[in-house]
């Protein structure tokens, strides 16, 4: 199937939205737009969807033209919510993302699709010269999550993943404490994520229901019928998301990284054991663990809550520690804790976490999440599983992104899509 623009572009449908929404793209009249309002399309709108469109409802330099899903009842509801807020029967629903992406009065898409998705949407909008806020996980895979990243530098986007930690207040303030030296070299970091990880039993004899495009919610995915299992729960099927890990990877360990100041590298080494026991449809682990070693010795261990603390703790080498969750962040001493950030030192800040993108859309800065920064972060999680999965050490070169001397892991570093879909 060929996925260019003159193939899948719906005439007569084409048309007729058009005829429903007949404005200048705020691109084309830049200062003098409306408002100089971002146009932004909505590509998925359940569970995290629907929470980032509510978001961007709420800033009035953004006005969203389009909601775009494969389940049409969700789409009827977005609408329905956007339309109340702006009292009007504007909105578009757009099935497919393609025709999104395609059009000329659209600035920007906002990507919160199951992980499977996500390399893909984002490669492709990022083509026909939208700007991108997408969920994290940044990709399924670490090769996507690559892919992904060439797109948007080669076509000059604008990405923010949804690792929205980086602008909460209590987040930015611990890793100011740790990349201004409070702790002084800093000698491992533990990083806490939720454990569990089941939903709904599968059911063999489940009916796709009639607002589900089963097949193209698949995707690139590999077909298999449906088993009454898409909503949520997809995330703890590992060829369509990583399980708890992977969907928690993009935020405490994220935030050491940044408190490392490593954005743009990673670790040398991984190694680690978790029971992948299959139940029914679910087969992402509901406990794991694993240690990532840097190549100057910093250790960084990711593990279930029941494991290592919940949240974020770097340790100095003096036993000195910061650590840091939703809401709270605490220190080994009150002096610590409560120190001062002095003038000349590093100060963090963010609008918050959209309001950052729509700026970033306006002065074409780099935003706090950018592409890079979520594909490291993500790497982490894509190679600690690779290690558990095979229960062996991963040498890694985070400079050409290749597993070193071990073909059979190096070959689960990605997975060849179901036709038609591909990235390139």
């Amino acid at each position: 199937m060929n996925l260019s623009r003159r193939t899948f572009l719906r005439g007569s449908a084409a048309t007729a939205s058009a005829a429903l929404f007949n404005i200048v793209p705020a691109r084309v009249l830049g200062q003098n737009a409306p408002s100089n309002r971002i146009a932004m399309a909505m590509i998925g709108v359940g569970g995290m969807g629907r929470g980032n469109m509510g978001s961007f409802l709420d800033i009035e330099d953004v006005a969203v033209r389009i909601v775009c899903d494969v389940n049409t009842k969700k789409m009827e509801d977005a609408k329905r919510s956007v339309d109340e807020r702006y009292k009007n029967a504007d909105c578009l629903m757009i099935k497919d993302f393609r025709d999104v992406c395609a059009r000329a009065d659209i600035d920007a898409v906002m990507i919160a699709t199951p992980d499977h998705w996500h390399a893909f949407i984002g490669t492709f909008a990022a083509r026909h010269g939208k700007d991108i806020y997408g969920e994290k996980p940044f990709t399924h895979d670490l090769l996507e999550g690559r892919a992904l990243v060439n797109a948007v530098r080669q076509h000059g986007r604008v990405w923010q993943t949804g690792s929205w930690q980086r602008s909460s207040g209590e987040m930015r303030r611990a890793v100011e404490l740790v990349r201004n030296g409070r702790l002084g070299r800093i000698s491992r970091v533990e990083v806490g994520l939720p454990s569990g990880g089941r939903g709904r039993p599968a059911d063999a004899a489940a009916q796709v229901p009639p607002e589900l495009d089963w097949n193209f919610w698949l995707g690139p995915a590999p077909f298999r019928p449906f088993q009454g299992v898409y909503d949520w729960d997809w995330r703890w099927v590992l060829e369509w998301g990583g399980g708890q890990m992977m969907d928690w990877i993009g935020h405490h360990a994220d935030i050491a990284q940044w408190g490392l100041g490593r954005d743009a590298t990673g670790p040398v080494s991984f190694e680690g054991y978790a029971p992948f026991e299959p139940d029914g449809i679910y087969d992402s682990p509901k406990t794991y663990r694993y240690t990532c070693r840097y190549a100057d010795g910093v250790e960084l261990t990711v593990a279930d809550s029941s494991q290592v603390k919940s949240g974020t703790t770097w340790y100095g080498e003096n036993g000195a520690w910061i650590w840091v969750d939703r809401g709270r962040y605490d220190a080994s001493s009150p002096a610590l804790r409560d120190s001062k950030i002095e003038a000349g030192e590093l100060r963090l800040r963010s609008p918050g976490h959209q309001r950052d993108f729509v700026a970033c859309v306006k002065n074409r800065d780099t935003t706090l999440t950018p592409a890079e920064v979520a594909h490291r972060s993500a790497s982490i999680g894509h190679l600690g599983q690779i290690a558990m999965l095979t229960g062996r050490t991963i040498a890694w070169n985070p400079a050409t992104e290749q597993i070193l001397n071990d073909p059979a892991a190096a070959a689960l570093l990605g997975r060849t899509p179901r036709s038609p879909w591909s990235l390139s």
